[in-house]
């Protein structure tokens, strides 16, 4: 049976552009690029999301700075290596298609994602101290060539307490938004680092029924 990864996720943005592409990395001659897109939220704040994109999608020269950009693609994973060899998630929206203009299209919602994966971790569930209630969940979402996505995300009140009866294998369907969350970071020679979290806040969750079923099957023969 053939599968069709795209449908696994889906990610659409459309916001400012905040600042100049820089570049990423080349295969096989191809030139990605980074840049980061400023995504009004409905409370009247932003979300800032690192894009990448291939030179061959666009024109450089195109991409500038407080020009309104809409991005459909993916919500990627990948791991950034340092020189102590030690690794980092980075989340990153891959663009697929990209469209640039001076003005805004009110009429399209401007964060919005679809994620079909497996659970990898127990979800860790908790209430803040003004008592609302959270999971966090981390997701496998499978890629084309054997390759999978590995990304963080939030369920909140009724959605966080049914999120935490999940279990690792468990193939679950989320909709939701993209976010950007600052934290900081205490370093071991004591000092406090600035950082920025990118995370799925959830809005809706299912579970997928015959995939689970297959699960439990394979797991009582």
């Amino acid at each position: 049976m053939s599968v069709n990864f795209m449908e696994n996720n889906s990610a659409n943005l459309s916001g400012i552009i905040y600042s100049e592409p820089t570049f990423s990395h080349e295969i096989y001659g191809e030139g990605f690029y980074l840049v980061t897109v400023k995504v009004p939220r409905l409370s009247d704040t932003y979300d800032f999301i690192p894009v990448m994109f291939s030179e061959r999608l666009i024109p450089l020269e195109e991409i500038r700075e407080g020009r309104t950009i809409v991005i459909d693609g993916q919500f990627r994973s990948y791991n950034n290596y340092n020189s102590s060899s030690k690794h980092k998630l980075m989340l990153t929206v891959f663009a697929r298609d990209i469209i640039v203009s001076d003005s805004i299209d009110e009429t399209r919602v401007p964060n919005s994602i679809f994620l079909n994966g497996f659970i990898c971790k127990k979800p860790i569930y908790r209430t803040t101290p003004f008592g609302r209630e959270i999971s966090d969940i981390l997701l496998a979402v499978n890629r084309a060539y054997n390759k999978s996505d590995y990304i963080p995300c939030i369920a909140w009140g009724r959605n966080a307490r049914f999120a935490s009866h999940l279990e690792i294998g468990d193939n679950i369907r989320i909709w939701g938004r993209i976010q950007s969350r600052q934290y900081q970071k205490k370093l071991p020679d004591g000092t406090v680092e600035e950082r920025t979290a990118y995370e799925v806040s959830i809005s809706k969750m299912e579970v997928s029924k015959v995939n689970n079923a297959v699960k439990k099957e394979d797991e009582s023969g």
